[in-house]
């Protein structure tokens, strides 16, 4: 008889198992969840347990959106309107002063357009006042030198006049006593002059 020598282990080691063995025993396990039906969580021995749970979550979600999320939404909410409120308001008064700023500086403008226009007038108006003055005191001195110059000319005038009567009947006696030989007396000479003018 043969005796086979068998391999030594440890203690510890899990005995061996033979491959046909493992391929039914995995058979067999697959074969049993194919037979028991489906997924776990819609049989209905599991169902108190997750309705349960269902409404256990429910009740902590709905706490956190009723006492965290939604006051700190709405806070956001209001501040905001709260914010855009006070733009808007802020806004239309800035808009308002603008408004009445800008008619200031309207009405501004046309005090400062009528009191140049009436500074203007006065300043023409002296200045043409000024002109007409200046105007009539050299009209006064052109006519006085008018005057004086008439008078001038009229002592000239009748001074020449006078030498012209002497020098007319000098020039008529010269003539007379040329063509005649005979020389004139001075009053026959004036009088003939003065006959002739």
């Amino acid at each position: 008889m043969t005796v086979q020598a068998q391999p030594v282990m440890p203690e510890d080691a899990t005995t061996p198992v033979a491959v046909e063995d493992t391929h039914a025993t995995t058979e067999a396990a697959h074969g049993g969840e194919h037979e028991s039906g489906g997924l776990p969580q819609f049989e209905f021995q599991h169902w108190f347990g997750q309705i349960v749970y269902l409404i256990f979550l429910f009740a902590i979600l709905y706490f956190l959106i009723a006492k965290i999320f939604a006051p700190r939404m709405r806070r956001v909410f209001d501040e905001r309107a709260s914010t855009i409120s006070t733009a808007v308001d802020t806004a239309r008064q800035v808009q308002a002063e603008a408004a009445g700023q800008a008619a200031e500086a309207k009405r501004e403008v046309e005090e400062a357009r009528a009191s140049s226009r009436a500074t203007a007038a006065a300043a023409k108006a002296r200045v043409t006042e000024e002109a007409n003055t200046r105007a009539a005191a050299e009209e006064a001195v052109v006519n006085a030198r008018i005057a004086e110059a008439e008078t001038a000319i009229g002592k000239t005038r009748d001074a020449a006049m006078t030498n012209v009567s002497t020098i007319a009947s000098d020039t008529a006696a010269a003539i007379v006593e040329r063509l005649t030989g005979k020389a004139p007396t001075v009053a026959e000479a004036a009088a003939a002059v003065k006959g002739a003018v």
